[in-house]
């Protein structure tokens, strides 16, 4: 992936997206959501591939469930990279579902020993289908387990060690999780592998009467989580980065200025490393 800005791609935008070139890295969309065999979604989708690069990002592979991991769902998206060759593929550390039933959420894991295997065996299975390595994305937590051994970010790095997977690590996720389980986020990617990390997400939260933040996708990126992401690159270094805006998706130039703010913080390192 570029080390640059990118935004998650809407229908709504792509008569202005593809009136002119656009100033941006990538465009992201949820592999689900390009399942079927054809139509508008995919003769959107090929024009952009023409000029952009291309992440697929699954939200329903289950890769933390119990259960083994749906085949049919599974060859589906192999056939969706065979068709678009992206240059990132990621999928999330959660599950949904049971009992050969679908959750429309990402549901959260106790990180023990056992959902480290399985979730190992799982990543393993899927990049073996694909031919390529994955990238695992962090969750944004509202609850947390009694049993779990292992901090997050040790178990995400555990499981990139095992498996050679990289990390998507989602900035917005990490601090909707302090906040609601009461931790410090700049310690918390202190402990991440920030090597591992092949992309970067960053999105708006809402915070409820009660305090708690959630994971909405509907709104700017917060100043607290821009400071924790400038702090990553600064020292990591330029990270391929996607603004995701899935509700109240705002028009076209919206979206395509907060983009400009990622960048603005990536060009000055990625023209140093150059």
């Amino acid at each position: 992936m570029p080390p640059r800005a990118g935004v998650s791609f809407k229908p709504q935008h792509f008569g202005a997206i593809n009136a002119a070139p656009q100033a941006i890295g990538f465009f992201e969309v949820h592999a689900e959501n390009y399942m079927g065999a054809g139509g508008p979604p995919h003769a959107m989708l090929s024009r952009l591939r023409e000029d952009y690069p291309l992440s697929l990002h699954g939200v329903a592979l289950s890769i933390g469930g119990a259960e083994a991991l749906d085949d049919d769902h599974l060859q589906r998206l192999a056939a969706l990279c065979a068709r678009y060759d992206p240059q990132s593929v990621s999928e999330h550390l959660a599950w949904s579902r049971h009992g050969g039933e679908f959750l429309a959420d990402l549901l959260p894991l106790a990180y023990t020993a056992e959902t480290l295997a399985r979730v190992c065996e799982h990543v393993d299975r899927t990049q073996a289908v694909l031919g390529r390595a994955i990238l695992l994305e962090n969750p944004s937590l509202y609850l947390s387990f009694e049993d779990s051994a292992l901090e997050e970010p040790d178990f995400l790095a555990e499981v990139a060690r095992r498996t050679g997977c990289g990390l998507l690590l989602d900035v917005n996720n990490v601090f909707v999780s302090s906040v609601n389980l009461g931790f410090d986020p700049a310690r918390y990617l202190a402990a991440l592998p920030l090597e591992a990390v092949g992309e970067i997400h960053l999105a708006g939260h809402t915070r409820r009467d009660d305090g708690v933040l959630i994971d909405s996708h509907g709104a700017a990126v917060s100043a607290a989580v821009w400071g924790l992401y400038a702090g990553v690159i600064a020292q990591a270094g330029p990270i391929a980065t996607l603004i995701e805006w899935d509700n109240d998706v705002p028009a076209w130039p919206e979206l395509l200025a907060e983009a400009a703010k990622a960048e603005a913080i990536l060009t000055p390192l990625r023209s140093h490393a150059a």
